[in-house]
């Protein structure tokens, strides 16, 4: 039976250890063994915590034999992007020149995880700096699609995203500035939820513990797992403000009552580009199920969206522009290219502009929260196409503007501080499509109760094995 453990869930791992059915340590061996069994396919995990991991195993183990209240998480293995700091490890960014940076402290959410009783497994691939969503890092090399191995696993948590589809992990921490939780659920068919701003705290040590504008505006922590279950319950161990991030906030989550239907808007085909049309299919399948649960569902776009796509370059490739001399010391070929691309598209702006930009964010901030008065949520596509294939991000200055064109649908959320749930909703050209839930501000756990009525109608089968 142990060998089949890594197909479990987290909420299940942690059930099983606690009645005695299963022992932390034959979890996290299992998970050991499939991560020597198929990362060498997919190249996901980039540092095995294999001693401490089954220390840990035994004292979780020893605990439950005696009978100790037991925390939600006791004794189960997860991962963790290697841009999130684990004290003792180095917190590499995916870069050489911090492969010796090592955390003093544990970040907020791995403290709490372990708080929980959860065992830290393993650290996950990001490229450089996660600054693309194709993960492929001049440290560590190219994280694979497990579905289709020439596809990018998405980023920049896609290391944290093929482990998950594997059964290398039942539950992991990546992060989000431009979709880099949501990116890898779509592209590997796993679940996640980019939280409301401030609801998860952030903090790190590298390269500087002081946030740059636009991670203190867009940039958000989070929980990936293959089950909206197990993502809500990661959530709800991560989430609520520490005093180390003073953007984090103590907030009241609006959820979903039983029976409650809401009124839900459906954009099938985000204005702003093209959308593969079994992505389309996929996301009005999933509205026909939401109309099924007896919700109110209605084809209507939020405003400006466009605008909002606009904005959330802005923000980022402004910063961009006057820390691209730093950049290009930390940065590998593969990073600069995409750099390079965007900022000769988004050229530098003026202070009078940036002013503007903000401005603007604001305006937009009060309309579509005006616009959520009348619809509680929005269902739209993760991202407009399937996977793509590896590189086409940086082969041309054409790939990098279609890469920004087909992950439109994530901006939104980022730029406006949303909360986004992520889960499959079945598959396109051989590949998983990610379904995205948007509401209001610390709407996160109605956004996940409506991915979570999707999934269980339309959510495909993982972990699965690597294919070629």
């Amino acid at each position: 039976m142990a060998h089949e453990l890594w197909r479990k869930g987290a909420v299940e791992l942690a059930a099983d250890i606690a009645d005695g059915t299963v022992s932390s340590r034959e979890v996290v061996q299992a998970h050991l063994d499939r991560i020597a069994e198929v990362n060498p396919h997919v190249n996901a995990i980039v540092r095995v915590l294999e001693d401490d991991a089954l220390r840990m195993a035994d004292a979780a183990d020893q605990a439950v034999k005696s009978g100790v209240e037991l925390g939600p998480l006791h004794g189960v293995p997860f991962t963790i992007k290697e841009n999130i700091d684990v004290a003792g490890l180095p917190t590499t960014y995916g870069v050489p020149l911090l492969a010796q940076a090592i955390a003093p402290v544990d970040a907020p959410i791995v403290e709490r995880m372990k708080a929980a009783g959860g065992i830290p497994l393993a650290r996950t691939n990001l490229p450089d700096m996660g600054l693309r969503v194709h993960t492929d890092s001049s440290l560590y090399g190219r994280t694979k699609n497990p579905w289709i191995s020439d596809r990018t696993a998405g980023g920049s948590s896609g290391g944290e995203g093929a482990a998950l589809a594997t059964g290398m992990s039942p539950i992991g921490l990546g992060n989000d500035i431009g979709g880099s939780l949501r990116n890898p659920a779509h592209a590997c068919g796993i679940s996640t939820l980019k939280p409301s701003f401030g609801v998860i705290p952030h903090t790190t040590t590298y390269p500087a513990p002081n946030r740059s504008l636009a991670s203190q505006t867009m940039l958000n922590q989070g929980v990936m797992a293959r089950t909206i279950s197990d993502v809500r319950h990661g959530f709800s161990i991560v989430a609520g403000p520490d005093h180390r991030d003073p953007l984090s906030l103590p907030v009241t989550l609006t959820g979903l009552a039983p029976g409650e239907k809401v009124t839900i808007a459906v954009v099938a085909n985000p204005p702003g580009g093209s959308t593969h049309p079994g992505i389309s299919d996929a996301v009005r399948r999933a509205a026909d199920v939401l109309a099924d649960e007896g919700h109110n569902v209605v084809e209507a776009s939020p405003p400006d969206m466009e605008l909002s796509y606009l904005l959330w370059a802005q923000m980022l490739f402004s910063e961009l522009h006057d820390i691209r001399d730093q950049v290009e010391v930390i940065m590998g070929k593969g990073g600069l290219t995409l750099i390079s691309n965007a900022l000769e598209v988004f050229p530098k702006m003026s202070t009078l502009d940036v002013y503007l930009m903000h401005t603007q964010r604001d305006m937009l901030a009060r309309t579509w929260s005006t616009w959520f008065d009348e619809y509680q949520a929005v269902v739209l596509p993760t991202w407009s196409q399937p996977a793509f294939v590896a590189d086409y991000d940086i082969d041309t200055i054409e790939g990098s503007m279609g890469t920004l064109e087909l992950m439109r649908p994530i901006l939104p959320g980022n730029l406006l501080g949303l909360p986004c749930a992520v889960a499959p909703g079945g598959m396109a050209d051989g590949l998983p499509v990610g379904i995205q839930v948007m509401g209001p501000r610390y709407s996160d756990l109605r956004c996940l109760s409506l991915a979570e009525q999707i999934e269980a109608a339309l959510g495909i089968d993982t972990p699965i094995d690597p294919r070629p």
